[in-house]
């Protein structure tokens, strides 16, 4: 007879099957492999051609925490067509290749080694002609990675901003909007310098909507976004005090028209570039959802755009699992509920963990004592903040589990403390650098009503 603890275990396997499902599906490798091909001499990206013979030189740039793998997938492809080519990543993310340079450099708050590899890339594709070809690698972490501070903007500037937005709860949309004005490279810089060579972007997108324009601050695509929302955002979240003074000066300036804007749609510099999504959120959460009927469960994707504080969105993720469990809708059990997206936290304590766990943690708080009910939240990139962790895995028994330990769920919610909270619990979701990045994924597992 399968007992209460077996079930639940299960469930906690299953969900951990179900997440390395959805990481699977948007390796980087397997990506690129799909949308860029080599026939008859012809480079297809997409729906666009390139024959070799109109270009002198191929050339590799790049920023984000899944450059490698991406450049190793281009390195297969193309071989010794490859002329030069520069990518930073994040610290470890790091590979072995042949004919693309790597660069490390710290994340999410950037350091001078990013500034590095960043002037590299520029000087690279200031060199490069109307005869070349630049391929752009995009992906999660590539506005971090990517640092050319715009002139008289210092690293320590652009460090301070950062940490300030990180901690007040912006979203990636705004926070790389403030990045975009402060930086040479962001917001189309490097289609300015790359510009009149021919710019192809592979991008894997780790923003809600897929905006080319954010991912990773779009180095290689027209803005949309100007010196007036810079300012606003800094107001709204009642920052712009504390930012250096520099900062405020430029975007002052921005404002004024004595600084030169972002390039928009229609600039010259935009006309031989391109660009191809090559990973997204949603193709993550069809995985998933089939490696979960695979299993037995009925599936429902609820939304690849999910945001919003994350103890909050807990709440609606938790009551249809409650809904499930109650009245077999919007299905019945046994279900698997997805969903995507990009939650954030408003930093209040001095603890440590991430978005993710701190959802799972909240989440622990709304399903307490719910038999066979399990939740996991987990970052497709492997690392959940500043931890090790890409998220953590909750069920109706771990207040118990944790106040057997000493352990109060209140208290490391307040103090934003998930992480040394499930670390005791084992119940860490460790998945190592996956070196992919297409936001995060939110589950929850429910069993046949009848095991309840």
């Amino acid at each position: 007879m399968t007992t209460q603890a077996d079930q639940v275990k299960s469930l906690r396997q299953h969900a951990l099957e179900i997440f390395q499902a959805a990481l699977k599906a948007v390796d980087p490798i397997e990506a690129i492999l799909k949308y860029v091909k080599v026939v008859d001499d012809t480079l297809q990206v997409g729906e666009h051609s390139f024959a070799f013979k109109d270009f002198d030189r191929i050339l590799v740039a790049g920023a984000g925490k899944a450059g490698a793998p991406m450049a190793l997938a281009l390195e297969e492809l193309l071989g010794d067509h490859i002329a030069d080519g520069i990518i930073v990543v994040k610290e470890g993310h790091g590979l072995p290749l042949a004919h693309v340079r790597i660069h490390e450099a710290s994340h999410p708050v950037p350091d001078e080694r990013g500034i590095k590899g960043a002037e590299e890339i520029l000087s690279l594709v200031k060199d490069a002609g109307e005869r070349d070809l630049v391929l752009c690698l995009m992906s999660g972490g590539g506005s971090a990675l990517l640092v050319a501070p715009a002139e008289g903007v210092t690293l320590e500037d652009k460090q301070e901003v950062t940490r300030l937005l990180l901690a007040c709860g912006a979203d990636i949309h705004e926070i790389n909007t403030i990045r975009k004005h402060l930086s040479r490279a962001k917001g189309g810089g490097l289609a300015r310098f790359a510009y009149p060579a021919t710019v192809v972007s592979l991008i894997l997108s780790d923003v809600i909507g897929d905006d080319l324009n954010v991912i990773a601050s779009g180095p290689a695509v027209p803005d949309t976004s100007t010196f007036d929302d810079t300012r606003q955002i800094l107001g709204k979240y009642d920052i712009w005090d504390q930012v250096p003074q520099s900062v405020q000066n430029r975007i002052e300036r921005g404002l004024k028209g004595d600084i030169e804007d972002t390039p928009k749609a229609g600039d010259a510099v935009f006309k031989r570039c391109f660009s191809e999504l090559v990973g997204t959120n949603i193709q993550a959460l069809k995985a998933a959802g089939l490696k979960a009927q695979e299993l037995g469960y009925r599936t429902l994707i609820l939304s690849s755009t999910v945001e919003g504080e994350a103890r909050e969105v807990v709440k609606v993720l938790t009551a249809i699992a409650k809904e499930v469990r109650g009245s077999a809708n919007p299905l019945p059990a046994p279900a698997c509920i997805l969903c995507g997206g990009e939650t954030t936290v408003t930093i209040r304590g001095d603890g440590k963990g991430g978005r993710n766990q701190e959802f799972a943690l909240a989440s622990a708080l709304a399903i307490d004592g719910m038999q066979n009910v399990v939740v996991l939240a987990g970052g497709t990139d492997g690392n959940d903040g500043p931890t090790d962790a890409a998220g953590a895995i909750a069920d109706g028994s771990t207040l118990a589990r944790a106040r057997a330990k000493g352990l109060d769920p209140f208290d490391y919610l307040r103090r934003n403390d998930s992480y040394h909270f499930f670390q005791p619990l084992d119940d860490l979701v460790i998945t190592g650098p996956t070196r992919t990045n297409v936001m995060d994924v939110y589950m929850v597992l429910i069993a046949r009503s009848e095991d309840r």
